[in-house]
């Protein structure tokens, strides 16, 4: 099976080629896209010699690299992304494990093009779930999600009567800064907030699992990949031992395993289906007392407000929010705001956001350009105070 891997260079792209890499299976790298990493390209080459495609960021690293390796057609920026998709065999997997809004149209046109789409980059349904969910009725295609939290809900799902459902919850770890005061939350520097308790990622996430933004936007995605499902609750795992469970009417099914993102990329390279490993496995219990989970403070974290908001107004509203948060974490990363300051920043802007109800990728494009302006012009006069 053929592969074309989004975020090459990433937390969850470095992972699947480590995958792909040391264990025997079916898989054949057929092309990827790396981003600013782009060094990296004459690595993941000499670990694979069946790739056909390569996307770049930029055009100066796509001028290099043609005439470096001519036998590889090459391809660069946001075009390039669709080119790569497009040009790929007709019978490859597409894994999406960029960042943020530019993962979006890449999933739309790999389910235009019937590519089963392996999907990490949340955004595609934050942002464009509504019609992300259209295009795969009408291609008669399918998601295989990527997220511990989605694959948990997925395992305990299996071979189980939606019919029997009482609850579905997936899990928080509560971050680096659970127990913190708002005073002390003021404090907080970029390297605090980069050292998460549990969890190896990319900057961006890991400062979404701080604000507890990456829990907001996980309920938005189980509620597209799940509709069946009523509500999403969620619960705290202070360890990230447990990913996800379903409350049925006579037992309890949850899925449990390490805070490491091997399983579920292993589960979706097996392409949903259940694996002989050991490594993230459902169990059925009658109690949960033993696994220590916690009830939420949604008072504490309340940006998971936003995901009930965004599921009832639909339209360009996670456009809206998602184009807030992605510049209000880079300016923290850039030590521009505080890391409080990301809270109000987005408290402030969606107060006064104009919703409308326009499901297409031109709404959400525009929608994303007009708010990222909106932040950066926030920023600017926060910073001038």
């Amino acid at each position: 099976m053929n592969l074309i891997l989004l975020g090459a260079s990433g937390s969850i792209g470095i992972q699947t080629l480590e995958i792909l890499k040391n264990e025997k299976n079916n898989w054949v790298l057929e092309g990827f896209s790396i981003g600013k990493q782009f060094l990296k390209i004459d690595e993941i080459l000499l670990n694979f010699n069946s790739v056909k495609h390569i996307c770049v960021r930029f055009k100066k690293d796509y001028l290099v690299y043609k005439k470096k390796y001519p036998y590889i057609k090459f391809y660069y920026g946001d075009k390039g992304l669709i080119k790569l998709i497009k040009n790929s065999s007709k019978n490859s997997y597409v894994l999406n494990a960029l960042i943020g809004f530019s993962g979006l149209l890449p999933s739309v046109y790999s389910i235009k093009n019937r590519h089963t789409l392996l999907l990490a980059n949340k955004e595609s349904l934050v942002i464009g779930g509504e019609l992300i969910n259209k295009l795969l009725k009408k291609h008669n295609n399918e998601i295989i999600p990527i997220d511990s939290e989605h694959v948990a809900l997925k395992k305990c799902l299996y071979n189980e009567d939606i019919d029997n459902i009482k609850n579905a919850y997936i899990t928080a770890s509560g971050g680096p800064f659970f127990n913190y005061s708002v005073e002390e939350l003021k404090k907080v520097t970029v390297h605090d907030a980069l050292n998460h308790p549990n969890w190896k990622m990319g900057k961006k996430i890991t400062i979404d699992s701080a604000t507890m933004m990456n829990k907001c936007f996980e309920i938005i995605e189980a509620s597209y990949l799940f509709p069946f499902l009523k509500k999403i609750n969620v619960l705290v795992s202070r360890d990230s031992m447990v990913h996800g469970l379903i409350e049925y009417k006579n037992y309890t099914k949850l899925n449990v395993s390490p805070p490491s993102m091997k399983g579920p990329i292993e589960y979706a390279l097996n392409l949903g289906k259940p694996t002989n490993g050991n490594e993230f496995n459902d169990v059925i219990i009658d109690s949960l007392d033993k696994y220590n989970l916690l009830k939420l403070d949604e008072n504490r974290f309340s940006l998971i407000k936003y995901s009930r908001l965004i599921l009832n107004k639909k339209g360009n509203s996670g456009a809206i929010l998602n184009a807030i948060n992605e510049i209000c974490v880079e300016a923290f990363l850039n030590n521009e705001i505080t890391f409080i300051e990301i809270e109000q920043i987005i408290n402030i802007i969606m107060k006064d956001a104009k919703f409308n109800r326009f499901c297409s990728y031109f709404n959400y494009k525009l929608t994303d350009f007009k708010y990222r302006k909106i932040t950066r012009k926030l920023i600017r006069r926060i910073k001038c105070k």
